[in-house]
């Protein structure tokens, strides 16, 4: 059986699904398909091991969407500060005041009642799906892989892996960083592979829902602090939150192997001492960190949006808000397109995508590589130089408040000394 659709999105994550409920309101005929089944709320079960900062930015394209109530209904956690400090001892510190270290972002600084909010990942797929199931022109095909991709001057043809066949003028894989779909296209990658992994650590603590996510950063890597909401009446005055911690693969194999017990007193003892006292591991995961870039967005009648076209170092959770800036500016463009009459593959339109969106994503890349060389090493004067920069950012709010400003989505440009930091980074230049 064959079925005609305007586009077919393969991948129902996040941004295929923020993908499939935009371009269905705007009237387009549009297959979502994913392996996965429909995923389900469930109010009683612990948090979702992963989790993001969604930014201001992402929070108003999430509203126009219609899934930000959604989410609010389920769980979400505003955070109103967000705080950075080095804790690398060395003895270049005792030459700058305590409070040189750390630098703090606040909400009231920035005229806006929060930063963010720290939500599930699970939490805004499940808000989107919804969105997505109530587009009258959005057909979902969950529970069905992709088994080939062919191409010709006029459609794109999908073949599941049950035999069903799609056909489409434009297919979009948002199929994560191990895209088939951009296997498919012949679309290559650089990669970088840095030299550490990351622990993911979802816990209860003694205290109130925190207002402020933080991270320390250590020669080894950040430890970070983000939180979430109540454990709920059955553990009264505590709270859920998720812990990050980055180390070396044979760190990280270490933590890995212990007791959740050993874990936590672990945790208690290298952690900054900003950290709650911790009651129970909820959860654990660890995932090694790369930066991937696909060599080209778009290939024929393939495009590629979200973590299929860009992965960056995951220090401040910007990825899913990148790949949210992907698809509203894809979708601006397919309703150009459809205006002008043309193709939705029309060369020069998916080409406009890519000059749109690979600049953007590779400032994130840059600034987030340039707090990763910046903080992971010992360098005496690198130490010198961050601690000053963190004095500087402090004694500065103006500035300190661009970078909040761009990393929240409400600016579109990194202030310049930033952008000149990032760009003597080594390695970078071919991005």
């Amino acid at each position: 059986m064959t079925q005609a659709f305007d586009i077919v999105i393969v991948g129902a994550g996040m941004v295929g699904a923020a993908l499939a409920t935009g371009l269905g309101r705007e009237g387009f005929n549009v297959a979502m398909v994913d392996r996965a089944p429909a995923p389900a709320f469930n109010p009683e079960a612990a948090p979702d091991i992963r989790v993001s900062a969604l930014s201001a930015g992402s929070e108003r394209y999430l509203q126009n969407l219609g899934a930000w109530d959604h989410i609010l209904n389920m769980r979400a956690t505003p955070y109103r500060r967000l705080a950075v400090w080095d804790e690398t001892s060395h003895p270049l510190r005792n030459l700058l005041p305590r409070t040189s270290n750390r630098v703090e972002f606040d909400a009231c600084g920035l005229n806006t009642p929060h930063l963010g909010h720290i939500v599930e990942n699970s939490i805004t797929q499940i808000a989107l799906w919804h969105t997505a199931a109530t587009e009258p022109s959005v057909t979902i095909l969950a529970g069905n892989g992709v088994s080939g991709i062919s191409r010709t001057d006029e459609q794109a043809t999908v073949t599941l892996e049950n035999s069903q066949q799609l056909t489409a003028a434009l297919v979009i894989g948002a199929d994560g960083a191990q895209s088939r779909v951009r296997d498919m296209a012949g679309i290559g990658v650089t990669r970088n592979q840095y030299g550490q992994q990351a622990m993911v650590i979802s816990v209860r603590y003694q205290g109130q829902v925190e207002d402020i996510t933080w991270q320390g950063f250590y020669p080894s890597g950040p430890r970070a602090f983000l939180p979430l909401y109540s454990a709920g009446p059955e553990y009264p005055g505590e709270s859920l939150a998720s812990l990050v911690w980055y180390d070396s693969p044979e760190e990280i194999a270490r933590l890995k192997s212990l007791s959740n017990e050993v874990l936590m007193a672990e945790i208690q003892t290298n952690f900054p001492t900003e950290l709650p006292h911790l009651t129970h591991i909820e959860d654990r995961a660890n995932f090694p960190i790369a930066r991937q870039h696909a060599k080209q967005y778009s290939a024929g009648r393939i495009v590629l949006a979200g973590d299929a076209a860009h992965t960056i170092n995951p220090l401040a959770g910007q990825g899913v808000n990148l790949g949210f800036q992907d698809a509203q500016c894809l979708q601006s463009i397919l309703k150009e397109a459809r205006r002008a009459g043309e193709d939705l593959a029309n060369p020069s339109r998916l080409a406009s995508y890519e000059q749109l969106r690979r600049p953007a994503n590779r400032r994130m890349m840059l600034t987030m590589d340039a707090f990763y060389h910046l903080f992971s090493n010992r360098v005496p004067p690198l130490h010198l130089l961050r601690n000053l920069g963190l004095g500087t950012a402090r004694a500065l709010p103006f500035a300190r408040n661009q970078v909040a400003r761009y990393a929240m989505g409400i600016d579109d440009e990194l202030p310049a000394a930033i952008r000149q930091l990032a760009s003597r980074l080594p390695g970078l230049k071919q991005l």
